[in-house]
């Protein structure tokens, strides 16, 4: 199925802020605002065609002249051209230097207005259709992962869940749930939302993963659309770490556990069995073994959805488990992440190229059993994925590559002008999205 294309180039006039910025494509309250419009409307072009690129810059909302200094360079790797233009009305083209294979190149701008200087970039496909991932699948890697989920499962599904009244609305009822997951007493948390007074065997279900870090779930009641609209949704945390801490506290565990090279999604590299993530993948299925033994559920429908790493699990989980029939996933991490070993390869977050000694053979090798394009492969849910082109977190590359990996039926809300960010609007299609292919 042929991606949906959705190019966004809205003029917002936003207002304040005098700082060195780095510029997100529509700031909000900012004095200044970038528009660049390619000459192809969909941003894709051929190999070896040049790309023409109008950049516009307004000051207050009105055009503004003076110099634009640009780099380009390939998709998160270094620059290869650079030039200058001068703005006359507001208004310059940029000639974009082409690449001869498929991906991606970044057009990078900058402006220096009085002692500040504002950033804005724009990324070009060519032929993304076409990229292919560099990680390649292990032999044993069904066997590897059914063996884990079979040990998994020997231990016996144990939770405890308690009423979350400050989030409980005339709606919506809520629960705070901790799952142990294994004998080892690792767990996860998570606020389990659903309809007030849901009968029995009446609900479809939701696993909703987060996005990478060590951190509370935020806001349980932002998405309480699904349970006002007949869903029960999970939302977890990874790290078992209980929500109802500090914010302080929070921030002291993500300094002492996920900063630098000590991040958690470098940890246990060394082997298969040791990675950290093998747990956080064993619980994303575990969860969807609660979900499933409430008496609500409707005993058909089964959906995973998230963004980010959580665009990940949601797709390892989907993947992983037969029950899961509907995935939706954003921008997905985790995605050909030692693609940058192999030179001029753009690789996935979190970028292990830029950490010492972390794309050794070795690690490499772990990674082809965690890497989301693998999971991708073996999909047989129906799946919707959306992305921007303009992410430096999740890169347009890893996300095409895990969508050309994919063989079950998709879909795709491609929304070029996005950075690593989904608009309200998207969240709640996403949504819509599920409810509209539920058995």
């Amino acid at each position: 199925m042929k991606p949906v294309q959705m190019s966004i180039l809205t003029i917002l006039l936003l207002l304040l802020m005098a700082t060195t910025m780095q510029a997100e494509n529509y700031p909000y309250r900012s004095d200044v605002l970038w528009v660049t419009v390619p000459d192809h409307a969909d941003w894709i072009y051929q190999p070896g065609e040049e790309p023409r690129v109008e950049v516009q810059f307004y000051q207050y909302g009105m055009p503004k002249d003076g110099t634009v200094t640009y780099t380009i360079g390939n998709d998160l790797l270094e620059d290869d051209d650079k030039g200058s233009v001068k703005l006359k009305n507001g208004r310059a083209t940029i000639k974009v230097s082409t690449r001869r294979t498929p991906g991606f190149r970044d057009l990078r701008l900058q402006m220096k207005v009085g002692n500040t200087t504002y950033k804005h970039h724009v990324k070009l496909g060519f032929a993304p259709d076409k990229i292919q991932p560099f990680t390649t699948m292990p032999a044993d890697f069904t066997a590897f992962w059914d063996q884990n989920l079979k040990d998994a499962r020997a231990f016996p599904l144990t939770y405890t869940i308690e009423p979350a009244p400050e989030y409980t609305t005339e709606t919506v009822d809520c629960f705070l749930v901790k799952i142990q997951i294994n004998s080892k007493g690792q767990c996860v948390y998570g606020y389990l939302t659903k309809p007030k007074n849901a009968a029995k065997g009446t609900c479809p279900v939701v696993f909703c993963p987060p996005g990478a870090g060590v951190k509370t779930i935020k806001e349980p009641l932002r998405h309480k659309y699904y349970a006002e609209n007949g869903f029960i949704r999970l939302e977890i945390e990874i790290h078992g770490l209980d929500p109802r801490l500090s914010a302080e506290q929070f921030k002291e565990i993500n300094n002492a556990f996920n900063v630098g090279a000590n991040t958690y999604l470098a940890q246990g590299l060394d082997h298969r069995d040791n990675y950290y993530m093998k747990h956080v993948y064993l619980a994303c299925v575990r969860c969807i073994d609660f979900l499933t033994s409430l008496p609500e559920w409707d005993g058909k429908n089964v959906a995973v959805q998230g963004g980010s790493q959580g665009g990940a699990l949601a797709i390892v989980t989907a993947s992983l488990d037969s029950r899961v029939s509907l995935c939706a996933a954003n921008h997905p991490a985790l995605s050909d992440m030692a693609a940058y070993s192999e030179k001029g390869r753009t690789g996935g977050y979190p970028h292990f190229h830029r950490l010492n000694a972390m794309l050794t053979p070795e690690k490499i090798n772990t990674l082809r059993y965690y890497d989301v394009v693998n999971f991708a492969r073996q999909m047989k849910a129906t799946t919707f994925l959306t992305w921007g082109y303009n992410d430096d977190t999740c890169p347009p590359t890893t996300s095409y590559a895990v969508w050309n990996s994919l063989t079950c039926p998709k879909e795709s809300l491609i929304t070029p002008v996005n950075e690593h960010w989904t608009s309200e609007n998207t969240e709640r299609t996403i949504m819509e999205w599920i409810k509209a292919r539920l058995k």
